[in-house]
């Protein structure tokens, strides 16, 4: 069974019920458009108590609002009953919701028209009420009614009409656009869970350039994000940069990000030169170009804080900050030792590394020598000798005469160290060069 087969389904019991079924909201959007929608979602004149009643295994998901999930073999379908809504004083959530039975009133409580359009499960016929269709063939982002109303009602929907319009390649109407640059700065009261995981979608699908612009042409970046903000007009020295100051590079960097990126490396996109604008120095300064002492540190740091901000897991945390940390590497690739080449390597995640130092070249120079000398020693190197098997261990040391402390540390950092060189490959071999270099460690 497919999602569309479930919400057919759905569909056709209530109306089996003698109850209104209609496929509504994103769903019809992307069939109009020729999209495969993602999820499918239902507006009925059924109650919550009745579709529980229709669908003994319904969940509850937002009783208080009419909202009830249906699952099926692994598949699930949101029905709603048709409401307006009273009151949004949190600027989220309605104070109040009626339930009606036109299908009317609960498109025109909606975000903007190319949302608000019903389709019969049946026979594709389409209702519309808001002039979604006109607004889909014209590739607008249009609020339902008033924008200023919209917007007050969830502040977030101003993120979401520049998501939207990214993603379709649409335009914001005039007044949409209009009202969100009036309130702007009411998009502080989202929660930073909410802004994180709208930010995310904006990056991972597909259209990250475009939806960064429009946020800065709303003004809602400088809100959400100052630092990425931050980055407009902040030159680069053009031997390394010829496309331009930072926030050109970083548009070009998100142009090239692949749709349905992971998470953590479309931030480590967005965040790997979050550092230059506060370390700038021009040419003037400096003596010979512009320069971004410690960039790499201090974006590190800022990255940091950003992840906090915005509520990222530690996991999530510790891998964008490590793309920001370990972006510069790249540059010194090919005069590593071998231990430290293959250790770099061995970083979590490390296609993420090797990815992000490609999008950074494809930016500025266009040179890959270094992605391309990476991408050849993976090639050429077995596992087991980036990851090797160790040749000794502390229980060893142990037997040997050492004693634990800090210097086992040591001992094995360099045993490693030269089994990765190649200088050691036995168990003896191993033994023998502990007694070689360590010797005069303290033993029992």
């Amino acid at each position: 069974m497919t999602s569309r087969a479930l919400a057919n389904a759905i569909c056709e019991l209530l109306e089996r019920h003698q109850y209104r079924a209609l496929l509504v909201g994103g769903c019809v959007r992307d069939l109009l458009l020729g999209r495969e929608p993602a999820d499918y979602d239902v507006a009925t004149d059924a109650t919550p108590v009745e579709v529980a009643g229709l669908f003994p295994e319904s969940v509850a998901v937002g009783a208080q609002f009419g909202v009830m999930l249906i699952p099926k073999d692994g598949l699930k379908v949101e029905v709603a009953t048709f409401r307006s809504d009273v009151g949004y004083s949190d600027g989220r959530h309605p104070d109040r919701v009626l339930y009606s039975k036109t299908p009317q009133e609960d498109v025109e409580r909606r975000d903007f028209t190319i949302n608000g359009l019903l389709m019969r499960h049946d026979t594709g016929e389409v209702l519309d009420f808001v002039g979604g269709r006109k607004d889909l063939q014209g590739g607008l982002v249009r609020a339902i009614g008033d924008p200023d109303r919209r917007f007050a009602e969830d502040k977030l929907r101003m993120m979401r009409a520049v998501r939207f319009a990214a993603r379709f390649g649409f335009e914001i109407d005039e007044a949409t656009f209009g009202s969100i640059r009036r309130h702007v700065s009411e998009i502080q009261r989202v929660s930073p869970e909410r802004l994180r995981e709208e930010l995310t979608k904006m990056l991972g699908e597909g259209a990250a350039r475009r939806a960064f612009e429009l946020l800065e042409e709303t003004g809602l970046l400088a809100q959400v994000l100052p630092e990425i903000a931050a980055m407009k007009g902040v030159e680069q020295p053009p031997e390394f940069h010829p496309e331009g100051d930072v926030w050109i590079h970083t548009r070009l960097l998100l142009e090239k990000l692949e749709k349905g990126a992971s998470p953590t490396l479309a931030w480590g996109v967005l965040l790997h030169d979050v550092g230059k604008p506060p370390t700038f120095q021009s040419a003037a300064e400096t003596g010979d170009r512009i320069r971004f002492n410690h960039h790499v540190d201090v974006g590190v740091r800022m990255a940091q804080e950003i992840c906090r901000r915005l509520r990222f897991s530690g996991d999530e945390t510790e891998q964008i900050t490590a793309l920001v940390a370990n972006h510069m590497k790249f540059g010194h690739v090919g005069s590593m030792r071998k231990a430290t080449l293959k250790r770099f390597v061995r970083l979590p995640k490390f296609d993420e590394h090797l990815e992000l130092h490609r999008l950074d070249c494809l930016a500025s120079h266009g040179h890959l020598d270094s992605y391309q000398f990476v991408e050849r020693f993976l090639d050429e190197t077995p596992p087991e000798q980036v990851r090797p098997r160790r040749l000794l261990s502390g229980d060893d040391l142990l037997a040997m005469g050492y004693r634990p402390g800090p210097q086992f540390a040591r001992i094995l950092r360099g045993l490693e160290d030269a089994q990765l060189e190649g200088q050691i490959r036995t168990e003896e071999e191993a033994k023998e060069y502990v007694l070689r270099n360590f010797g005069n460690e303290p033993t029992k």
